[in-house]
């Protein structure tokens, strides 16, 4: 067990045992605490709030840079929790980028806006903010939630996915030696302290990464204390692939699009719509590449893909695709786990033939399964990729970028790219649209979102 690992795990008679993804065996215990530990948790954070906001940006930034630089120090440890956890290849990776992150909040400028004559628009502190985070990154969006949030005032508290709560644990340990005391704290529970923490009416602002299904009850919680909310919910991002598009050169992104985090990512994307001229092609490319894949420990960073981070959602996407090929649809490649790495993993899949309607394009997979759809009339095309409750991502492929940037125009998501597919800037906001939530993360609108509006008129 690494020294940041000993730090946050409990004892094995009193915590709750936390398995590796990708061997099962146990890699440390969770502290099993409740909702009397969530309210002093919150009654800390409320306590803290007012001097941490009396720091002012100059000063609540430098030490976001310094808490920054320490992740940076102990960016193996980190990373080697979170490849236990969460299976993922490369953790160390995902250490990096939170503090990177973490620096890009306390680098964006945001002065006071004038409205003309006598009045000004300032944006101020909420107060007490709670975060309820994912598994599928668990260190790099939970710094997505408290980097803003403290720069702008407020203090935080956390509570991780059950399946990753040690590696946000280690994140919040390097924060508190930083911080002053209450300003960052977590709460590794179960389903009733995050419930009891979307409710509790100190809470100002809920900052919430997950399913559709968990937002809409995160929605209902909050409307006892009204907190505000923002929600970065599920996506069921499509693509499409232009008639004149050039498969070979373009095969690599839309791949790693798709798989990148074993597919585990809301904005990975989750259904291709391929135009009739280009699709034998494209499916042949892509099932190549899945087939070429390395897949394994993610302690091997030989690989590049991973597990499925638990037996719940490996089942969602085992039943996905054992109805696909019930459907009639083709198996290009993949389409069965692969038992000889371990019980979580399941080979990249490529599904094609398959129409709307079937579940693996109707429904989210969240794991390494693709299903491309044939499509000839672009104007169905863009029917069907809209024909989704969800909206967070999508993506248009092909050589003219003014003809792609008049599709993405078309699309209901709230990031569309061209001729890429997933990536995010910590200065560029980012949110969805429809059943993936609303409200904006990142860049100025990112930190406005962390903030209480006041005007002054002198």
């Amino acid at each position: 067990m690494n020294a940041l690992l000993a730090t946050v795990s409990a004892d094995a008679d009193s915590g709750r045992p936390i398995l590796d993804a990708a061997t099962r065996e146990v890699v440390g215990y969770a502290p099993e605490q409740t909702v009397s530990d969530l309210e002093s948790a919150i009654s800390a954070a409320a306590a803290a709030q007012p001097a941490w906001a009396t720091l002012g940006h100059a000063e609540r930034s430098r030490l976001l840079r310094e808490v920054a630089d320490d992740i940076e120090a102990h960016a193996e440890e980190l990373g080697l929790i979170v490849t236990q956890e969460q299976g993922k290849v490369a953790g160390a990776g995902e250490a990096h980028g939170a503090a990177h992150w973490l620096r890009g909040a306390a680098d964006i400028v945001l002065e006071p806006q004038q409205l003309g004559g006598d009045a000004e628009l300032h944006y101020v502190p909420l107060g007490v903010v709670a975060s309820i985070g994912p598994w599928n990154f668990p260190v790099m969006i939970a710094v997505w939630h408290i980097a803003p949030a403290l720069r702008m005032g407020n203090t935080v508290v956390i509570k991780p996915s059950e399946h990753t709560p040690l590696s946000v644990l280690a994140l919040v340990e390097i924060f508190r030696r930083h911080l002053p005391d209450g300003v960052v704290s977590a709460v590794s529970g179960d389903r009733e302290v995050g419930a009891a923490l979307a409710a509790h009416p100190g809470i100002a602002k809920i900052v919430f990464t997950g399913s559709t299904a968990t937002g809409r009850r995160i929605v209902a919680s909050s409307a006892s204390n009204l907190a505000r909310l923002t929600l970065e919910l599920g996506g069921n991002d499509a693509g499409i692939v232009l008639p004149d598009a050039d498969v070979a050169g373009i095969a690599d992104e839309l791949f790693w699009g798709a798989f990148m985090n074993t597919g585990q990512v809301c904005a990975a994307l989750k259904r291709l719509y391929v135009h009739d001229s280009v699709y034998d092609e494209m499916v042949a490319a892509l099932a190549d590449r899945a087939a070429a894949a390395p897949m394994g420990s993610g302690h091997d960073k030989q690989n590049r893909l991973g597990p499925i981070q638990n037996p719940s959602q490996f089942d969602i996407v085992a039943r996905l695709v054992d109805d696909a090929r019930a459907r009639g649809a083709r198996i290009v490649t993949g389409g069965e786990p692969a038992p000889e790495l371990g019980p979580l993993f399941y080979r990249p899949t490529i599904i094609a033939d398959v129409q709307d309607g079937a579940a693996i394009v109707d429904e989210e997979q969240f794991g390494p399964v693709l299903p491309v759809i044939r499509y000839t009339d672009l104007d169905d095309a863009v029917r069907r990729a809209n024909g989704t409750e969800q909206g967070l991502g999508a993506s248009v492929w092909g050589p003219d970028p003014d003809a792609a940037a008049e599709v993405a125009q078309r699309l209901e998501a709230g990031t569309v790219w061209i001729n890429q597919h997933g990536g995010v800037d910590p200065a560029i906001p980012f949110g969805g649209t429809k059943a993936s939530g609303y409200g904006l993360e990142f860049g100025v609108e990112g930190l406005k979102a962390m903030a209480a509006t006041k005007v002054i008129r002198r």
